[in-house]
C-alpha cells in the first residue's frame, strides 16, 4: 500500500523546478484499544497498623484524601501509606493538589513535617500508619 501512495505523492508533487504545483498529504493512523467490562470487584478494606515515624517519599505514585483528616499514599510497590494530619486542619483545601517537602536527610517525619496545599495552606502531619487489607 505504501509504494502506491509514494507513486500518487510523486505523480502529483511532480519536480519542484519544473514549474508544476506541489501537494502536501497527511497521513492518519488511529488505534482503537478494546477494553472488556470486569465484574464488580468487592472493594479492599483498609486496616491500619503502626509504622515508623519517618519515611523517604521515593518511589511514590500517588495520594488520596480518603477520609477528612488524613491522606493516603500509595507508593508503586504497592505499600500504602496514611498520613494522619493535624487536629484543625481543612481537607477540603487539599483536592486540588499538595505538596509534602522532604528535608535534607531525604525523609518525611510525623511530628517535623507538614503537607502543603497549593493555596498556601499547611497541616502538620502527626503520625504515620500502615494500611494492610483486612482479612
Amino acid at each position: 500500500m505504501i509504494p502506491a501512495f509514494t507513486f500518487l505523492a510523486m505523480a502529483l508533487l511532480g519536480d519542484p523546478g519544473d514549474g508544476q504545483q506541489s501537494a502536501q498529504f497527511t497521513f492518519r493512523q488511529q488505534l482503537v484499544i478494546r477494553v472488556p467490562r470486569l465484574a464488580p470487584v468487592k472493594p479492599i478494606e483498609w486496616r491500619e497498623k503502626r509504622a515508623d515515624r519517618c519515611t523517604l517519599l521515593d518511589g511514590i505514585g500517588g495520594a488520596a484524601f480518603t477520609n477528612s483528616g488524613s491522606v493516603d499514599l500509595y507508593f508503586r510497590d504497592g505499600r500504602r501509606l496514611r498520613a494522619l494530619l493535624g487536629d484543625k486542619c481543612p481537607a477540603i483545601d487539599f483536592y486540588s493538589g499538595f505538596y509534602i517537602r522532604p528535608a535534607a536527610d531525604g525523609r518525611v517525619c510525623a511530628r517535623r513535617d507538614a503537607v502543603r496545599s497549593r493555596s498556601g495552606a499547611a497541616c502538620e502531619i502527626r503520625a504515620f500508619k500502615r494500611l494492610v487489607p483486612k482479612r
